[in-house]
Order: structure tokens, then sequence, then C-alpha cells
């Protein structure tokens, strides 16, 4: 798919820019060139190719020109009491979710014990003692992180 889009890729450039040669070497390789002077390449028509221009964009720091986007006339509508339920519920959902958070990150604190939890019969290998503190380090970092963004979220609700 890519070797199709990087062909279509110069294929476009290459019709802005002249003759295209598709080069095939010893090994089967092909190669696509703009010079044709070597052994083994073929110059390819390409007819039919039509190149579009990107749109351009506002200018950084102007706000673009017209109305802003509305929603069609047909577009459900949900009544002020239906919104400010739906709204209730979700700070709901993540204050639950923050209390649980809260909670793991206790437990997890608790058994990481400042770095040095308590080994485990299974670990006479220090190297996997190591691995598993490790482990528990990022699952306090990562916890931590949630509940930064959760707060963050529930800050954010109306």
């Amino acid at each position: 798919m890519s070797g199709l889009i990087l062909f279509i890729g110069v294929q476009a450039f290459a019709y802005a820019q002249g003759d295209v040669y598709l080069c095939v070497d010893d090994n089967g390789k092909k190669e696509y060139k703009n010079t044709g002077a070597v052994k083994g390449c073929k110059k390819v028509d390409l007819q039919g190719i039509t190149v579009v221009p990107a749109p351009t964009l506002p200018a950084p720091g102007k706000k673009p020109q017209g109305k802003p986007a509305s929603s069609p006339n047909d577009f459900p509508k949900v009544d002020e009491g239906t919104q400010k339920a739906r709204d209730s519920d979700r700070k709901q959902i993540l204050m639950d979710e923050l209390k649980n958070e809260e909670q793991k990150l206790a437990n997890l604190k608790k058994e990481y014990n400042n770095g040095e939890p308590e080994r485990r019969g299974d670990e006479r290998n220090f190297a996997k003692y190591q691995e598993r503190t490790n482990l528990m380090k990022e699952d306090v970092s990562r916890t931590e992180k949630n509940i930064e963004a959760l707060k963050r979220e529930i800050a954010n609700a109306k």
C-alpha cells in the first residue's frame, strides 16, 4: 500500500516536473527516476493524473471569515433539565472513579513500601524482585496520573 502511495506521489510530483522513468535492475528491483538514460529504464505515461492544490489556511493569529458552523435544524436537541441530569451523572461517575483510583493508590503505596516491598518466596533471584519493584513503581505513577486527570475533568465539569 505504501508503495502505491509513493508511486502516486512520485507520479504527481514528476508530472509537474517532467518525464518519469521506471527502471528495473538485474535483481528485479523497481525504481522511479526522472532520468531515463540508464539501461533498463522505460518512460512512464502519466496522462490522466489530476493535481488538486491544498486548500489555503488562514494565517496564524487571524480568525477565519464567515459564521461558525451550527447544527442542522433537524439535529436532535436536549432540553436543559435532561442535560443537567446528564452532567450531574457524569460528575458523579467521575467522582466514583476518583474514589476508586485513590483507594487503589493507597493500596499500591502500602504494598510498594517506599520502594522496598516485601520479598516473596518465588523471588530468590534479586533481578525478579527488582523487576516487580519497578512494575509497582510504574503502577503507582500511572495511578497518580489517573487521579490528576480525573481531578482536572471534575474541575471542568459543569
